[in-house]
């Protein structure tokens, strides 16, 4: 018994690859297909119990793709959703979904995950052997289902999940990244205008023969001085930002500053904090829904807000629900979320609808990111003309301050 548990527990280990195979059937028709299998010699004894003469045989190798993205783990899990509440078996829908893919590198990952299933592993046991894409949340929203008989449903929600929140992420992104352009632009042209232009300009001011006004004095200092430095100048910016965003990647300590300041940040701090509370709530409510406990709930919920502030305020909330506070107490201590959350999170859970209120309380900020990302576009747009304006004229006008002088002396 034991030698044979053991024997069967190695032929599970063994690796799997697709195979590409070509081969006649009894008639001499001549067909094609792929099979995941451990040598071609399996591939061939498989297909000649169904009646084909494998003739060919090939691994099938996957070319390099692309990084995995967000948005690549929101399409597979919506169109998982689908098939499956279309009635499609579970192993062919993960077919479907490997061979109509556009990136290579989710192709591999679907197979992988694909061939675990096959050899009896669950669904989100083996969606846990890629904790780079698929984080707790995900997994046991997954496992919920399995031990509910609700899978399809499970993954329609977080296929909705899913979708929302990396809408969310999407608007707050384009948000940042005009201004951030635009800056970085007007970096570029006055490093430009610093280090080749002002220098013409100070040539022909040589010749004058008269005191130049302070402000262009002043361009011109700064200009020398990045002229003789510019090869310690710009390596030093630049490894200085690496340093920094590897930092606020890394150390928590750096996150949990990081993330007070941009809450406090006049302009986008409130976007940043509305979006916070939308991903936190939408969370919890499809945490609460799929029916894991409110506890166990918050050990996903803290991680999914990408805020520290919001983590550890998550914390004090799960430990204060651990010992019987209620969920609106706790959350009124912890002194993060408005009053209109909190409200309606205590209307939840005396109605015992708290998924549905916190739905709702997802809803409404996530309209409210909306609008506010719109309002914050159009403001920007003169507060970006102005700093230009300020920037790139000061330094011209600076330039032609001299010649003006002149004209007028003349």
């Amino acid at each position: 018994m034991a030698t044979a548990a053991r024997s069967a527990s190695s032929a599970r280990q063994v690796k799997e690859w697709v195979y590409l195979w070509e081969g006649k059937d009894k008639k001499g028709k001549v067909m094609r297909g792929e099979l995941r299998a451990g040598s071609e010699t399996v591939v061939s004894v498989t297909m000649r119990r169904q009646g084909i003469l494998v003739t060919k045989v090939k691994k099938k190798t996957f070319r390099s793709g692309k990084k995995i993205s967000d948005k690549d783990i929101s399409l597979f899990t919506r169109q998982l959703a689908t098939m499956m509440k279309a009635g499609v078996p579970l192993l062919q829908s993960f077919d479907i979904v490997a061979k109509g893919h556009a990136n290579p590198s989710v192709s591999k990952l679907v197979n992988d995950i694909r061939g675990d299933v096959e050899t009896g592993t669950s669904l989100s046991q083996a969606f846990r052997k890629f904790p780079l894409y698929f984080d707790p949340l995900f997994c046991n929203l997954v496992g919920a289902g399995e031990q509910a008989g609700i899978l399809e449903d499970l993954l329609e929600r977080l296929a909705i999940y899913k979708e929302k929140t990396l809408a969310i992420k999407s608007k707050i992104k384009s948000a940042m990244f005009y201004p951030v352009s635009i800056l970085a632009v007007a970096f570029i042209v006055t490093a430009v205008i610093m280090i080749w232009v002002v220098p013409a300009f100070k040539q022909v001011f040589s010749s004058f023969g008269a005191d130049l006004p302070g402000p262009t004095l002043v361009v011109m200092g700064i200009s020398d001085f990045m002229v003789a430095n510019w090869y310690i100048i710009f390596p030093t910016i630049f490894a200085g930002l690496y340093l920094f965003f590897q930092s606020w990647k890394r150390s928590l300590k750096v996150q949990r500053f990081m993330d007070q300041l941009l809450l406090k940040a006049p302009i986008f701090g409130p976007v940043i904090r509305k979006a916070t509370i939308a991903r936190w709530t939408r969370t919890l409510a499809t945490m609460f829904a799929a029916g894991v406990p409110l506890v166990e709930s918050l050990d996903s919920v803290g991680g999914a807000s990408g805020n520290a502030v919001y983590l550890d305020a998550t914390k004090k909330i799960q430990s204060e629900v651990s010992t019987g506070t209620s969920l609106t107490t706790a959350m009124e201590n912890a002194n993060v979320f408005p009053n209109m959350v909190t409200q309606m999170v205590s209307i939840g859970e005396e109605s015992g609808s708290l998924d549905q209120m916190l739905g709702k309380v997802a809803d409404f900020y996530e309209a409210e990111v909306d609008d506010a990302v719109a309002s914050l576009s159009s403001l920007m747009e003169p507060l970006i003309m102005v700093i230009l304006g300020v920037l790139i004229g000061g330094l011209v006008i600076a330039m032609y301050l001299p010649i003006f002088k002149l004209g007028s002396v003349v």
